[in-house]
């Protein structure tokens, strides 16, 4: 009789602990993160894919153009001529999505950017590039005669920018990240820019010691409220890799926080809405 009690108890026990981790164990799962942008992602042992098993859904890549090749490298791209965008990213990205029922991530319906930095001249690059973006229109969103039509994944041009031959064409597979800076001077609308980005230095000098200035607050808060006035997501480079920042960020409204360390943002997002689904169960709760 006491180990049929004891069994019942146990598995009462079992239960609720279980009810109180289920929010872990779903956000344990891999969850795409709106906010998570990869920066220079081919430093990592498996390019895109370590980017794409945590759930990021913004990925930056350099190319230069050598030889008639686009190149995936950040500073030398000599020794390099396997490493092409095509085989790190655009190959392995369109041969996932069709193994997904045409999308990167399942259930989630936004193009994932793929940020492609330019390093060599802008419009020869651009011209080579165009040729590639081609072979891979059916994944790519793109731009027709002022209309602009999703895809699984969106390309952003930064880097050495071809501004007059994108601005030029009626059809294409591109979009620009704009100068966040420059937002004010130039209300293109999205058919142009996708994002809008700066170095983190050029706003902010704090570096996560005591409280964000106010002055630097408003400063910010002023650039992200221009970008997204005109439709533009806010995005800071080279920002302080730490949770402290990466919170004022956000609280600021800069839409992409922009990491090398993959798993540690991955874990400070998936914690961050943890907290506040936890914080409305309480809301909700106490409303009671």
């Amino acid at each position: 009789m006491r180990s049929a009690i004891l069994s019942v108890k146990l598995l009462k026990t079992g239960f609720f602990v279980l009810l109180l981790l289920s929010p872990l164990i779903v956000r344990s799962q891999l969850v795409p993160l709106p906010n998570a942008f990869a920066h220079n992602d081919y430093f990592h042992k498996r390019p895109l894919f370590d980017a794409l098993e945590n759930g990021y859904t913004n990925i930056e890549a350099d190319i230069f153009l050598e030889e008639d090749n686009l190149i995936v490298a950040h500073i030398n791209p000599f020794f390099r001529s396997d490493k092409t965008l095509e085989a790190l990213y655009l190959k392995p990205l369109a041969e996932h999505i069709a193994k997904n029922n045409g999308q990167v991530y399942k259930g989630y319906n936004e193009p994932v950017i793929l940020m492609i930095d330019i390093k060599t001249g802008a419009d020869n690059t651009y011209a080579k590039l165009k040729t590639l973006l081609k072979k891979y229109s059916s994944i790519l969103s793109s731009y027709d005669h002022g209309v602009v039509l999703k895809g699984a994944v969106t390309i952003v041009l930064s880097g050495h920018k071809p501004y007059k031959m994108i601005k030029a064409e009626e059809n294409r597979l591109a979009f620009i990240d704009e100068d966040l800076i420059k937002t004010s001077q130039d209300t293109t609308s999205t058919n142009v820019y996708k994002l809008s980005s700066c170095k983190y230095s050029k706003i902010l000098k704090w570096e996560g010691r005591g409280d964000l200035p106010d002055n630097e607050r408003r400063r910010l808060c002023t650039y992200v409220v221009m970008a997204h006035r005109f439709g533009k997501k806010v995005r800071l480079w080279a920002s302080p890799e730490n949770s402290i920042v990466w919170e004022e960020l956000l609280k600021c409204g800069v839409d992409l926080i922009t990491t090398d360390k993959l798993v540690s943002l991955k874990n400070f997002l998936l914690s961050r809405s943890v907290s506040y689904e936890n914080s409305s169960i309480m809301i909700t709760s106490n409303a009671k």
